[in-house]
């Protein structure tokens, strides 16, 4: 029995998707073919159940990297080894709006907590394998899927840097959001694999609009299912990896 998340080894997957957000948590559960409610002990909202035969588990993580990191390890332990963040994110690029979805291939590294398994100097990317099935599933689904460079932070409500703002959209940084880099330095660190993809919820100019809600909605179904595609294709090749 982990500490914080209330679980056992038979309650936990091998593949594992962590949205931050409980409600998006349970989107991504009804998506299972079966599906069963397992814990929601200190913040985090998992359930297990099964895509087409292949078990996976949805583990809400809340915000921020200190909950992401207690999150997957625990999860880690327990036999996790695939984990997709099915996040949301503002954007610098006046090219992406609101309900687009964002694949990282990487992150730059803004927050802190990834600081105490890797210094700031190792890069966060996400596992090679993990990043190519999201960037083909993303763009099967039409236009209004990037792949690009992402931003992870700490402080939400922080006073940012205009010229570190500027620096970063002249980059082609496409997404800022808060998960990420833990995500990807940790199963760097730890020997997992992990990827993600966000839907965009703020634009270049507004926070979360009243006007875009309809629209991150949408996006934000585009981005589980295509989540949960890329995680059954990860799942089929390991598969073929082990009977070969």
């Amino acid at each position: 029995m982990e500490f914080h998340i209330l679980c056992k080894p038979e309650d936990i997957a091998p593949y594992v998707f962590v949205p931050g957000d409980h409600d998006r948590a349970k989107k991504i559960a009804d998506q299972f073919d079966q599906a069963r409610f397992v814990s929601d002990s200190r913040g985090y909202h998992i359930y297990t159940g099964t895509v087409d035969g292949i078990p996976m588990t949805v583990c809400s993580t809340g915000m921020g990297g200190p909950q992401v990191a207690i999150g997957v390890e625990e999860l880690a332990h327990l036999g996790a080894k695939v984990f997709i963040r099915v996040g949301s994110c503002g954007t610098a690029q006046d090219n992406i709006t609101v309900g687009d979805i964002i694949v990282p291939t990487g992150v730059y590294r803004g927050g802190a907590t990834a600081h105490n398994y890797l210094p700031p100097a190792f890069p966060a990317a996400p596992d090679f394998g993990v990043l190519t099935a999201l960037v083909e599933e993303a763009r099967a689904t039409g236009p209004g899927a990037h792949v690009g460079i992402a931003s992870s932070s700490d402080a939400f409500y922080a006073e940012g840097d205009p010229a570190l703002y500027a620096k970063m959209k002249q980059a082609g940084v496409m997404a800022f959001e808060m998960e990420c880099d833990t995500l990807f330095i940790i199963s760097n660190f730890r020997g997992w694999r992990a990827g993600a993809v966000l839907a965009c919820d703020g634009t270049s100019t507004e926070i979360k609009p009243e006007w875009g809600r309809q629209a991150f909605l949408d996006g934000e179904k585009r981005a589980i299912q295509v989540a949960v595609r890329a995680m059954k294709r990860i799942a089929l090749e390991d598969q073929q990896r082990q009977a070969a």
